[in-house]
């Protein structure tokens, strides 16, 4: 997938103007490309658009009109956009009580390690984690994290066959797996291109 410029984005004004709209275009499109894992693991698998709402979202946010300002936002998101021969996701760590979130981001250090995609017939694709900062520390994992699931060619080849996908967590403090819907599979692949 190419890589956002400024050019693909709107100015603020524009952005106000057409954000409603925009934003529930982005919301339909990320609920396809939404993974449960469990109760309380989401992966949301970004892509081109994905991202450049993430941006859009900043920009607004930080009130960024500026040239490098705006630079500065795409060079820490472009890195989120899958690039052929993986996929990129986000990882949220949910728990809506606050002491018990606190208490299970303490329980599930290292989880960011423990993520697998397995396309079927090949070995369990672990992904790489956090690749621009570490997240976690001594102490506790972070609450949200950035994968990257490599996968080669013969991975690809299969997953576009149509074989089933599994991501699984293997923590033994949260042993989770999801198998992709045929839906979620498909809208994934065209990652791949």
């Amino acid at each position: 997938m190419d890589q956002l410029e400024r050019d693909d984005l709107l100015s603020l004004e524009n952005y106000a103007l057409e954000r409603t709209e925009f934003r529930a275009r982005v919301m339909t499109h990320k609920k396809q490309r939404t993974v449960h894992l469990g109760g309380h693991l989401t992966l949301i698998f970004e892509d081109r658009l994905s991202i450049q709402y993430q941006v859009q979202e900043m920009l607004r946010i930080e009130r960024i009109f500026e040239p490098a300002g705006i630079q500065d936002e795409l060079d820490a998101y472009n890195p989120l956009i899958p690039d052929g021969d993986n996929l990129k996701a986000t990882l949220l760590i949910e728990y809506d009580d606050v002491e018990q979130r606190k208490h299970e981001l303490v329980r599930l250090r290292g989880i960011e390690h423990a993520l697998a995609l397995t396309v079927h017939g090949h070995a369990p694709c672990v992904a790489v984690a956090d690749e621009d900062m570490e997240r976690s520390n001594e102490e506790k994992t972070a609450a949200v994290h950035f994968l990257r699931f490599p996968l080669a060619a013969a991975r690809v080849a299969a997953w576009k066959a149509g074989v089933p996908v599994t991501l699984a967590c293997t923590l033994p403090a949260m042993p989770v797996e999801a198998v992709l819907t045929p839906e979620q599979r498909d809208t994934l692949a065209a990652d791949f291109d």
